[in-house]
Order: C-alpha cells, then sequence, then structure tokens
C-alpha cells in the first residue's frame, strides 16, 4: 500500500493527496475505494487509538483484550503501556491489578511470541495456532540437546509442581525440573517453559516484583471457550480485522501464523462482518462498521510502546511508517521495536525511558521536523506515561 501524504511541522511525506471522500469513489466491481490517507484513519480507529463510531469506548483491561484478541506482549513494560494508552486515566498498578483478577493473561498462542490474550480463549488459541509452532520446535529441540520425550517430561513435571493453586517464578520452575533430573540450564529451561505453555499445561501469571511467575492453564482460567475449527478461524479473523483493518489477508497470515488457506477460510467463515475494500487499488480487509468511521486526518499525537500492535500487527507497515525510518525502529533489524511517537498516524520519532525510584528520564529523538506545537504535544503525551507509572517526568530531546 502506498504512505499517504501527511505533514509533520515542516516535513512532508511525498504521496497524492487524495481530497475526495472514498464513498465516492466506487470501484467498477461495486467494492468501496480508500485512500491511503483514508484507510490510515480508520486503521487508527480500528486499534482504539481514536473514537470508534459504533464500539463503547474500553472501560476494562478485558475490554481491550477481547476487542483485539491477541496483543503483543513478550516485552512486559511494552505491554502494559498498550493497555493503559488505550485506558485514558489508567495506572500501571489498575493494569497489574486486572491482570491479577484474570481479566487477561499471557501465554504464546502465535509464532511463538508472548501475546495478551482474553483468559477463557487461552486453549482454543493455543490449539489453533500454536501446532505450527510446536511442529517447528523439533530443530530448536536438537540444537539444545533435548528429546520431545525430556520435553514432554517437563510438561508433566511442571503440571504436578503447580498444581493445587501453585504459582512459581520462572527461576522456581527450573530449580523443579532440575530437581526432577531434567537440565534445565541456559537456553534449555525457557525453552521447556515455552514448550509447557505451548502445550496449554500452564500459562504467565502476573509478575511478582520484577519476577515473571507460571501457574496452571486449567486453575489460573478453568472456563475456557470450546469453539470448532471454523468458528475458531471465524472468531479470529473478526477480531484480528476489527482491530487492525483496513489490512490484508497477508497481514492476517503473517500476525497469526495460519497458512494462506486458513487465513482465506476464517475470513470467508466471518461472513458479513467484515467487508473487502480497496486501498489504493489494493485488496483489503476491515469491520464492516468501520465504514461509518471518520476519515479525515487527525494531526493527534501519541507515544506508543515498542511492541504495540500499531506497527506488530502487520507485516506492511508502509501506512504508518516511513521507509528510510525502518532502521530507527527496529535497529539491526533485530526484532527490537524502538517505542515511537507518532503524529497523524505516522511514525515521527522514538523515545526511551529511564526508570529511577522518585522520576522518569524520557528522552525523544525526532526523525522529522516537528514544530514547537508539536513538540508540545509530544510532552503531554509523554506526561501521560509518567502519570500511568505514577512518576513524575523530565523530558530530554535528542535532536
Amino acid at each position: 500500500m502506498a504512505s499517504p501524504g501527511r505533514v509533520v511541522g515542516a516535513r512532508t511525506y511525498a504521496a497524492v493527496d487524495h481530497r475526495r471522500k472514498a464513498a465516492d469513489i466506487v470501484a467498477s466491481t461495486g467494492t468501496t475505494a480508500l485512500t491511503g490517507a483514508e484507510a490510515l484513519a480508520l486503521r487508527m480507529t480500528s486499534l482504539l487509538l481514536r473514537p470508534h463510531p459504533t464500539a463503547a469506548p474500553p472501560a476494562s483491561v478485558a475490554d481491550v483484550v477481547d476487542w483485539f484478541g491477541a496483543m503483543q506482549a513478550q516485552d512486559l513494560a511494552s505491554g502494559m503501556w498498550s493497555l493503559g494508552i488505550r485506558l485514558p486515566g489508567s495506572t500501571h498498578a489498575d493494569v497489574h491489578a486486572a491482570l491479577e483478577r484474570r481479566e487477561a493473561l499471557r501465554t504464546w498462542p502465535m509464532r511463538g511470541t508472548i501475546h495478551l490474550v482474553p483468559a477463557r480463549d487461552a486453549r482454543w488459541l493455543l490449539e489453533l495456532t500454536g501446532v505450527r509452532a510446536l511442529a517447528g520446535a523439533a530443530k530448536r529441540r536438537e540444537f539444545l540437546g533435548l528429546s520431545e520425550a525430556e520435553a514432554d517430561r517437563a510438561a508433566e513435571v511442571l503440571g504436578e509442581t503447580l498444581a493445587g493453586g501453585g504459582r512459581l517464578t520462572r527461576a522456581e520452575c527450573v530449580a523443579a525440573l532440575v530437581a526432577a533430573g531434567i537440565d534445565g540450564a541456559g537456553q534449555r529451561g525457557y525453552h521447556l517453559l515455552w514448550y509447557a505453555a505451548q502445550r496449554g499445561v500452564t500459562c504467565i501469571a502476573p509478575n511478582i516484583g520484577t519476577e515473571q511467575t507460571f501457574a496452571l492453564l486449567d486453575e489460573w482460567a478453568p472456563e475456557q471457550r470450546q469453539l470448532d475449527r471454523d468458528e475458531a478461524l471465524a472468531t479470529l479473523a473478526l477480531r484480528y480485522f476489527r482491530s487492525h483493518g483496513p489490512t490484508t489477508r497477508q497481514d492476517f497470515a503473517g500476525w497469526t501464523g495460519l497458512t494462506a488457506a486458513d487465513a482465506k477460510r476464517g475470513i470467508a467463515a466471518a461472513g458479513a462482518d467484515l467487508t473487502s475494500v480497496l486501498v489504493d487499488g489494493a485488496e483489503a480487509v476491515l469491520h464492516t462498521p468501520l465504514l461509518d468511521a471518520p476519515r479525515a486526518e487527525v494531526d493527534d499525537v501519541l507515544t506508543l510502546p515498542g511492541f504495540d500492535e500499531y506497527l506488530l500487527g502487520y507485516k506492511d507497515r508502509a501506512l504508518m511508517l516511513d521507509p528510510e525510518h525502518k532502521q530507527a525502529i527496529i535497529p539491526g533489524s533485530n526484532g527490537v521495536f524502538q517505542a515511537t511517537v507518532v503524529v497523524g498516524g505516522r511514525v515521527a520519532g522514538t523515545w526511551k525511558r529511564s526508570l529511577a525510584k522518585t522520576r522518569v528520564t524520557l528522552t525523544v529523538h525526532p526523525l522529522v521536523d516537528l514544530d514547537p506545537a508539536h513538540r508540545e504535544q509530544v510532552e503531554q503525551a509523554l506526561h501521560r506515561y509518567a502519570d500511568f507509572l505514577a512518576l513524575p517526568p523530565r523530558v530530554t530531546w535528542n535532536d
């Protein structure tokens, strides 16, 4: 998809500036056609970063995670702010308390990556999307010197150790494996913890202090929904496009790790809840009610965490990210995303935090020219993040 035209301070992103409403641009097939700028405006609404025309604003962690179906959360601090920024006025303590109430949980449902998921949906998500990660785990076990039998035995040991409401830190889980005669040194321990969660034996419970903890999935979230395969595919497709659209079937397959055939099947199974559109001539899909959302450009400013669905939810990020800025966001293409300053839906800079006991220092690195008004808005957005942490902020600029 082509990048939409945007002006941030004195910097203009090169693109054709289409001003006509997309409702007036209808392809010969009768499909609604959108410009890149209009698609970006709708996408920001889907991501719950702007008001939605038909959905009530989320009032809880459960509301946010249910809307998305799954949210990247391999970096816990990033995952917490992904929730916080969509729950204005909330604090880190509020979000942690919601996770303790089991409004959502973390596990490895897709692509071997940790996500926040609705607690009652963890098992069917693992069964639907986790099988491909399990199938590809044999090479990793071979590299680590582990057999499948050892991995299965480790899952049994963890199940027995955690039974009865147990909740152990990662170190305590590995110690339990070692006590049972299973080598958990180095990356072996992490892989065995991943394997047990991927099998649906365990899940990641909220941190105790700075320590990651694990619990039995069946005990932490006992009321699991049961969906047949077509229901599961339809539900996953609806949630993805509801929270990310308009975007492509390829993005959906990339996000879920599903085959192209299953991605297509899920979209079809979602029926009239999803609608095909054209974005700069390319086929895309969105949640049907989104067609009623405003498509005008909005000059808003957000400070998003590095692993937010805003970027991680897509393979094609051209609507949001100028190619020349990719290395600044993913240095060395190492998969570690920097936190972003977003102006009018487009990445305009990065930011980093430095935590102390009595203050958080927030350093901004602009990637485009930002005028004084936009700089003031960036600082206000970072102050909201500091409020989330309940710490006074110090904002610095690294131009």
